[in-house]
């Protein structure tokens, strides 16, 4: 595929080449719209409804965001009016929903920026009707309705009531409806086919009300790989993955398309030392030497999101090789033992995650650690680690 960017390519390197700390998260540019085109072919014609909430999974919103806005992604899903309001900001134009409900107070920003609020409150009907009453002008909504996740959206009993509040501000525009599914991730489960349901029974409902959503939406990844009704155009016609376009499948399940992970997350080696035996390392002393060991120091801890619970038991990447985490995690740094590996030198490039030589890391993998998920995993990447888009 062509890629329709013309970004700048980054030379290969070692780590210290780069500004100051070595630590970064790297964005590939091509895996992301390689995957973006994959998802479209997939669901075909079904448009995409791009979910960048939490950062866009850790990946960095704003060069995402402008990464699918260039290959002709439908629109853009957030979970926070502030996240809308930076991808405005960074000059995005593309369209936004904001699907978390958060707004007292965000009114004259969700307007001012063009963003389209997801409602299910009567007083979300109310206070934005208002203020677009008192400036004259109309706006684009999504309607959410609680199938069975029991979070966020009109409960099917309350939906009359909400619809006929509906019908009093003319100044809103229902565009869409959506809801969440709760097992999205469990194949077949009994509940997913009762919300779809339960879907069509409130689509069908407003229809005879003269409610015309034009886009129906629910399909996460995990049904937007699996179920084919949740994308058939006849009630459902739009689809949101998330992790999909950063190459994560849910866990467990077979790799359905060829996805390419979209994000590795690098270091490099800023001390070296020799340990006799019986020497130990880091706080609380919880790994000891047994033999005369080469330790790396590498500038990245549980302040950039690696860990504690990696502490003896993770690995990195090193010259293409697996190697082990030696003691605890701390904040700022953790260590490596790289007695394995021959020549090694201050600045030498480590992966924590994507591919070196013939091994790769993953999120999956870090996630068994903590007994997470790979989106903890991907989400957690602290704030001062720089994403840096490259290609």
């Amino acid at each position: 595929m062509t890629s329709p960017l013309n970004f700048p390519t980054l030379p290969k390197r070692r780590a210290l080449d780069l500004p100051i700390r070595p630590t970064r998260a790297e964005i590939s540019a091509s895996a992301l719209l390689h995957n973006l085109e994959q998802l479209k072919h997939w669901v075909l014609p079904t448009p995409i409804l791009a979910v960048v909430k939490a950062n866009a999974y850790g990946h960095g919103a704003i060069d995402v965001a402008r990464t699918l806005e260039a290959g002709g992604i439908w629109g853009l899903a957030v979970a926070l009016v502030e996240e809308g309001v930076e991808l405005r900001r960074a000059g995005i134009k593309a369209k936004i929903i904001v699907m978390g409900g958060a707004y007292e107070g965000a009114w004259p920003q969700i307007v001012e920026h063009d963003l389209t609020p997801t409602l299910f409150r009567k007083e979300h009907l109310q206070s934005c009707g208002q203020l677009l009453r008192s400036l004259g002008r109309q706006a684009e909504i999504h309607v959410k309705v609680d199938t069975g996740m029991g979070r966020n959206g009109v409960a099917l009993a309350e939906l009359e009531a909400f619809a006929v509040e509906l019908k009093a501000w003319p100044e809103l525009h229902m565009e869409g409806l959506c809801t969440h599914l709760a097992c999205a991730e469990q194949v077949g489960a009994a509940l997913t086919l009762l919300q779809l349901q339960r879907f069509e029974k409130a689509f069908r409902y407003l229809e005879q009300l003269g409610i015309n959503p034009a886009w129906r939406h629910t399909a996460n990844t995990a049904a937007t790989l699996s179920l084919p009704e949740a994308r058939d155009g006849r009630i459902f016609n739009l689809v949101r993955p998330g992790g999909a376009l950063y190459g994560l499948f849910p866990k467990g399940w077979p790799h359905t398309l060829p996805l390419r992970r979209v994000l590795s997350w690098k270091t490099g080696i800023t001390h070296l030392k020799w340990l006799s035996p019986g020497d130990s390392v880091s706080y609380d002393a919880t790994w000891k030497a047994e033999r005369k060991t080469h330790v790396a120091t590498l500038p990245v801890g549980y302040a950039d999101g690696f860990g504690r619970e990696y502490s003896n038991k993770g690995e990195v990447l090193l010259d293409g090789k697996r190697v082990k985490i030696i003691g605890r995690v701390a904040m700022d740094f953790c260590l490596v033992d790289v007695t394995d590996v021959e020549a090694v030198s201050v600045g030498d490039e480590v992966v924590l995650l994507g591919e070196q030589g013939a091994e790769c890391l993953d999120a999956d993998g870090l996630a068994e650690l903590s007994n997470s998920l790979h989106y903890e995993v991907l989400c957690s990447i602290g704030a001062r680690v720089p994403r840096l888009l490259v290609e």
